[in-house]
Parts: C-alpha cells; structure tokens; sequence
C-alpha cells in the first residue's frame, strides 16, 4: 500500500493523549444530559462536576507535546465544542428538568445560546492572540463557561442542604450566569496550582429531595 493509500484511509482528527481528556469530558457531558433527562440530577450535577475536572488538566497535558499549528487549531475547536455539551446544554438541562411552569424552557435556551456566542467569539479572539502571541493567555474577558462546573453543583448542593426552591433559584442563577459570559469585565486566569477543587456539595437522595422536585 503506497503512502497516498494510507493517508486515504486515515481517519480525520487527531487521537493523540493531548486530546484524551477533551474527548472523556465530552463522554462525561453526554453521560450527565442522559441523566438530567431521566431525572437523575445529583447524577447529571456529578458529571458535570467530572468534566470541569477533565477540562482543568487538557490544557496542562496539551502543553506538554510539541504540536503543529494545525494540532493547536483542533484543539482550541474541539475543546470549545465539548464545552458547549459540557458546560452549556447540561447545566441548561439540569435546571430546564428541575423546573416547573409553561416557560421553564426560556433560561435554559437563552443560557444555550450565550454559552453559543461565548465560545464561538473565544474560538475566533484566542486564534488571533496566537497570531499575535506565543505561550497561554493570562486573562479572558467575561466568565469562562467552564465556571459552570463549579457554580451548579455548589448552587444545588447549597439548595438541597437549606431546602431552597430551586424551581426559582436554578433559573435565575442560570440567567445571571448567562449574562456573566457575555460582559466584556476582566478576570485573571488562574494557574492550575491557584485552582480550587470542587467543593464535596453533600448530595442526599430522598422523595423529597428538591434537586429532584420536578420531572
């Protein structure tokens, strides 16, 4: 088989290690929406939990392999993609399937939608710092939809332990955190050893469990 042959055949991507933990947190996402959908939210919340942790280290691993230009550009668009499952349809799911009334969809889809735009505006503004600049950028404008993984399972976590009605506190924390990836404020990028780990929230499983009150 000649050398033309085999490219033919080569799948399209790239499946290296620096990409492992991207395409696992994906997984994890996807498993979390299975959840959210069956009602299971503490287990759609731990999913969620699992894939800020794989999307903490991706860019630590990524850095550590000499890759291409063109392996850098994939791996700022797959991240952003899996993000988007990550990060913005299951915490929109996670609280559309917590929430009751005829509207409960309405945060959630506007939520989507400004993860949408965040990720998309990052994708471009990152390509052209790395025209501009080499090594990792120290700031982002706005917050990072990866925040998300921390912010939901705290809020539910907080709200299962104080009996709040997260009918209402799901929502409109998931409106103000949408209108926080679209303000241009500057926040500082933290280092990996500056990261906080995610907060053990005490999920309990009951009949009356307000993380489950409505399906």
């Amino acid at each position: 088989m000649d050398k033309s042959s085999k490219e033919s055949i080569r799948l399209l991507g790239f499946y290296n290690y620096t990409v492992i933990l991207t395409y696992l947190g994906m997984l994890t996402g996807f498993a979390g929406i299975t959840f959210a959908f069956g009602g299971k939210i503490t287990a759609a919340l731990i999913c969620l939990m699992i894939a800020g942790v794989c999307d903490m280290f991706d860019g630590k691993i990524a850095s550590t392999m000499e890759r291409t230009r063109q392996e850098k550009r994939f791996g700022v668009q797959i991240d952003s993609l899996s993000d988007l499952i990550c990060f913005g349809a299951l915490p929109a799911l996670i609280v559309y399937t917590g929430s009751g009334g005829k509207l409960r969809w309405l945060p959630s889809a506007v939520y989507l939608l400004c993860a949408l735009i965040r990720l998309a505006w990052f994708n471009v503004d990152e390509e052209e710092r790395q025209n501009r600049e080499e090594g990792r950028r120290r700031f982002y404008l706005g917050l990072p939809v990866t925040c998300s993984a921390l912010i939901f399972p705290l809020l539910y976590g907080l709200g299962g332990k104080y009996h709040w009605p997260m009918s209402f506190f799901g929502p409109f924390v998931l409106l103000l955190t949408a209108a926080a990836f679209l303000t241009p404020f500057r926040i500082k990028k933290p280092s990996l050893t500056g990261r906080h780990e995610l907060p053990s929230c005490g999920f309990q499983e009951s009949e009356d469990d307000p993380l489950t009150e409505t399906k």
